[in-house]
């Protein structure tokens, strides 16, 4: 049996994430503490009993994701005795959450990932003025359909899919007339439509401010060749060492492609998705996206030691 992690982005976050683990686990400690250094910031705190106004900041929440995720990684394979790459076979991750999967998969250091998140986390909140953007979700329509509503929507200004979910579930983003005018349209053609709580148009050309800085910041990362190989949201396929960092600068303005990485996934024979990180949003997604997939999230002790022992009686 073949085995994918995949890595939670924003809208996963809450407040309190992760606490028993740090409070119970050194491993878990040891991995916010680092992050706290490479910060200079008390991060910890803002997740563990901040409000959720700051953890919701773009600058906080992308690291936030980040640093519980890896925390939850290095507990599973303190408690499974193996390293990821010894029981894992692909990863993945949504938006930030590929910085992440780099980062589970030793191609970026945990305090570079820290230090490129904050920045790029940063820029995509300064990229537009507050109100010029925004994002919807569009529920019971596929990639075709949303890609048609977007398109229709263009003569109001920047519209284009962000996020292609699942069959039914895809996010547009891009300047606020172009996305009511979009809501509109999805409206009068039977969609139902949900206008997001988002701070700024993510994954949009409005974020080509954003990109620019990324790009001059990964200049002075290392980014090795991933232990274990990585699905990039852009292309939804296997990425070459070489073309990491390049893929990882169109995403800022690209289309995550989950729907196609899952589906992928698939094709390598992959047999179980371990979502690490808080939440269960892409546990959930992948059980729309394919059935013959098992799927399942790994955010606490009792869900770490349940999926060791799945993968021991499988195995067996």
């Amino acid at each position: 049996m073949k085995i994918a992690c995949v890595f939670p982005g924003q809208g996963s976050q809450k407040v309190g994430m992760c606490k028993e683990l740090y409070d119970s686990s050194q491993v878990a400690k040891e991995v916010f503490q680092e992050v706290d250094e490479a910060l200079d910031q008390n991060l910890s705190k803002i997740i563990f009993e901040g409000n959720s106004e700051d953890l919701t900041l773009t600058s906080n929440t992308q690291p936030a994701l980040m640093v519980c995720s890896i925390a939850i990684l290095r507990v599973l394979e303190k408690e499974f005795g193996k390293d990821l790459q010894e029981f894992c076979h692909y990863v993945a991750g949504h938006s930030l959450g590929e910085f992440t999967a780099l980062t589970a998969a030793k191609s970026i250091s945990l305090k570079d990932c820290a230090k490129i998140l904050r920045i790029r986390g940063q820029a995509m909140q300064d990229a537009v003025p507050l109100g010029k953007g925004a994002m919807f979700a569009l529920l019971g329509a596929n990639i075709d359909i949303a890609q048609e509503i977007a398109k229709e929507a263009e003569s109001s200004g920047i519209c284009q899919v962000a996020n292609d979910n699942s069959p039914a579930q895809q996010v547009l983003s891009g300047e606020a007339q172009a996305i009511d005018k979009a809501i509109e349209i999805a409206s009068k053609k039977g969609y139902k439509a949900i206008k997001l709580n988002v701070s700024a148009p993510f994954h949009s050309a409005l974020m080509s401010p954003a990109q620019e800085k990324l790009q001059r910041a990964l200049e002075n990362i290392e980014i090795s060749k991933p232990s274990v190989e990585l699905i990039a949201n852009v292309t939804a396929d296997i990425i070459k060492h070489e073309d990491i960092k390049d893929s990882l600068i169109k995403q800022v303005t690209g289309m995550v492609k989950w729907n196609d990485s899952m589906a992928k996934l698939k094709t390598l024979s992959v047999g179980t998705v371990a979502e690490v990180g808080p939440g269960k949003v892409y546990t959930n997604l992948l059980k729309r996206i394919n059935t013959s997939i098992a799927a399942t999230s790994v955010n606490d002790l009792e869900s770490i030691n349940h999926f060791i022992n799945t993968i021991a009686a499988t195995n067996n």
